[in-house]
């Protein structure tokens, strides 16, 4: 496709950061960390906060208000000690005042400010308790009457930053507005006139001088607009990848005689969204063009059955299968259920680990160069340099946001035009599965398999725990196994670790040896071989913090207990309880907590208690949070947006994906007037270009 140079009209915005009047050696570097390198990312800082001053008489104050007032200077007297303020007592005709000034501020303060100068102050007014029954801790403004022009009624807030205060932005922002050219209209005319938005330029001026509140909502008209425009961007960057990974031939998978005897013989019938999945990849094979698919499922919903019979079409085809774990466990597992199946109709598969080494893993790696074994199932292990495929065709990716692009990317690089097949246990919401996926054909697999139990949820006070404990000790008599899930304590690591090694040690007092314990600062090895104790019945409670992922199968597990679970999200929850009923047994999810609980915590383990759908569940988490990082996406490669907010916008994500796509179809090379608009829409949103992370991946 046609791509130009960065437009000549937009160099303005590209200039760097210290070409601004007033940023010198110091700011710089605080600017740049702070918003980006380019006049470009300062324009994109938004406004926080207002400051809406009122001009009052000291009579008339409220507590908490921003005032300007006309003063008198009255009184100034010096602190005591290092840790009191230098107070100014201030009047005018209705009363008194005291202007607070600490660290440090001295002498130089009545010099400027004699006693008997009238002078205009402006500030946030508190309760005082010296010489006036008000005060004002370090005014914003103290200056002589004639400059009061100078204290701005309305006063936009920046996030502000050690060294960098909101008003030094402030100023910086107005002189970067100076810079915005105005731009040839990139959104369809009908479309912007029907939801009354200003122009690109107009919107941006109405971002950086909010006159109310209202103006800082995100949905204020100028914020949607340009909420737009930054979706757009990001929609039509991944619609040009997706048009760009279809163009590329890959080899054509039939279907095969082996993948229908491995189909019947499973123990199960597929549900009939996994047919449906199915039916999807294998449309893919024979379209003759490289997949790019999520498989996108809740915890037990058959992802690992439709790989198996996915992976089979392609090794009965000739060409071989990969399959990239991000743990060991999670690896082994995987093996011991497509080891079977495929080795009855023939074909080869290996695990490959960081364990396997020596003469058995040279001939194992022989084994996969010449074509002998056609499915590896391993973790990071096989994009070492020296794992070589003879016919790589498909790559499987599990709990793909585990792994960063350059994983998935040098797992696909071992083949040629390799199709790839990405699997998700977390269930995302549609609007939010176009940011996050938009790149990537999505398969839904939103039905349970036949059999399944659902799991018992009830939230029990922590004031209980002896007579769960009890309950559970009857439990593992009966030979059953239990997941104790500890909470976030703290952001602290080592305090979360405390925790759970308290409890740990108090279950072990209770029940003996049969707990084990794993967290985030063991090993990988020291997980695993925990781990495979509790799925091998050794251990019968397995206390975790939460750093760790405990996305195994262990049938036998039939009680998902979490502590303090107020402190989870709503998902967090759901997918932990997923963990358990997974075998023939009923399973049951305690949900302890600390009351009184608070409406939205009560909301959240209400939905949980009457809902196992997982999609369900992340919309009203979405609903719930309202902000914030929903379903754990800051670690899933989510956009860094800046003018948009994926969850208070999420209205307009499929309106985005829905322009992208027609746009494209239309206009391919986007020659057309909208489409070279367009092109300058893409070349501003382009993070790459000195922002901190590219939007579209």
């Amino acid at each position: 496709m046609f791509t130009p140079m960065r437009p000549e009209s937009l160099f303005p915005l590209f200039a760097p950061i210290d070409t601004l009047r007033g940023v010198g050696e110091r700011l710089a570097p605080l600017i740049r960390r702070h918003a980006g390198p380019r006049i470009r990312d300062l324009l994109c800082l938004k406004p926080s906060d207002l400051i809406v001053r009122r001009v009052r008489h000291i009579a008339d104050l409220a507590e908490g208000e921003h005032v300007i007032l006309a003063i008198e200077i009255r009184q100034h007297s010096p602190p005591r000690s290092p840790r009191q303020p230098w107070r100014i007592h201030v009047t005018d005709a209705t009363g008194g005042l005291d202007l607070l000034f600490f660290k440090g501020h001295g002498p130089h303060l009545s010099g400027r400010n004699p006693v008997g100068a009238p002078r205009v102050v402006s500030g946030k007014v508190e309760r005082g308790q010296g010489l006036g029954e008000w005060r004002i801790a370090h005014p914003d403004h103290l200056l002589p009457p004639e400059r009061m022009a100078e204290i701005p009624q309305v006063e936009p807030v920046y996030p502000a930053t050690a060294g960098l205060t909101s008003r030094t932005l402030a100023k910086l922002v107005r002189q970067a507005l100076l810079s915005a050219p105005e731009l040839a209209e990139w959104q369809d005319g009908a479309w912007l006139a029907r939801q009354g938005w200003p122009g690109w330029r107009a919107a941006l001026e109405s971002l950086h001088n909010p006159a109310t509140p209202a103006d800082l909502d995100p949905q204020a008209p100028a914020r949607r607009r340009l909420a737009y425009d930054e979706l757009l961007a990001h929609q039509l960057a991944l619609a040009e990848r997706r048009r760009m990974q279809k163009r590329a031939a890959a080899p054509r998978i039939p279907d095969s005689a082996a993948t229908t005897a491995v189909q019947h013989a499973l123990p199960f019938t597929l549900t009939s969204a996994q047919a449906r999945a199915l039916a999807d990849i294998r449309a893919d094979f024979a379209r003759g063009e490289r997949m790019t698919r999520l498989l996108q499922g809740d915890v037990g919903s058959g992802k690992t059955a439709v790989a198996l019979l996915a992976v089979a079409d392609v090794a009965a085809s000739g060409c071989q299968a990969a399959l990239m774990a991000p743990t060991e466990i999670l690896a082994r597992q995987h093996a011991e259920a497509l080891e079977g199946p495929l080795a009855a109709q023939g074909l080869r598969a290996a695990l490959f680990t960081g364990r396997l080494r020596g003469a058995a893993r040279e001939a194992q790696l022989s084994a996969l160069a010449s074509g002998e074994i056609k499915v590896a199932i391993g973790t990071q292990a096989l994009i070492q340099d020296d794992v070589a495929f003879a016919n790589l065709a498909l790559a499987i990716i599990d709990e793909q946001h585990r792994f960063g692009v350059a994983d998935r990317s040098r797992l696909q690089a071992k083949g040629e035009s390799v199709h790839l097949l990405a699997m998700s246990a977390t269930p995302i919401p549609r609007t939010l599965e176009l940011t996050l996926f938009g790149d990537l054909d999505v398969s839904r697999l939103d039905e349970k398999p036949p059999g399944r139990h659902p799991v018992a949820t009830r939230a029990v006070p922590m004031a209980r725990l002896a007579e769960i404990e009890a309950r559970l000790a009857a439990a593992i008599d009966r030979g059953e196994q239990a997941f104790w899930i500890c909470p976030l304590v703290s952001d602290s690591e080592l305090v979360d670790l405390a925790a759970a090694e308290a409890r740990f040690e108090a279950l072990k007092r209770r029940l003996g040896e049969r707990v084990g314990l794993v967290h985030g600062r063991l090993g990988a090895a020291q997980k695993d071989e925990v781990m495979s104790r509790f799925v091998s019945g050794e251990i019968a409670v397995l206390v975790a913090t939460t750093v760790v992922e405990v996305g195994v199968n262990v049938p036998a597990a039939t009680i998902m207990i979490i502590e303090q679970a107020e402190r989870f999200g709503l998902a967090q929850l759901h997918q932990l309880r997923g963990r358990v009923g997974r075998g023939s047994r009923a399973s049951s999810c305690l949900l302890l907590h600390d009351p009184p609980l608070t409406a939205t915590a009560k909301n959240r383990l209400d939905i949980l208690r009457r809902t196992e759908d997982g999609f369900e569940i992340a919309e009203r988490d979405l609903d719930l949070r309202g902000g914030g990082d929903p379903l754990g996406l800051a670690q899933s490669g989510f956009p860094d947006y800046r003018l948009a907010d994926p969850l208070a916008h999420r209205d307009l994500i499929p309106t985005a994906a829905d322009d992208a796509r027609l746009m494209l179809a239309r206009d391919p090379d986007l020659r057309s007037p909208r489409g070279q608009a367009v092109q300058v829409l893409k070349s501003l949103f382009d993070w790459r270009a000195g922002g901190p992370l590219d939007a579209a991946g």
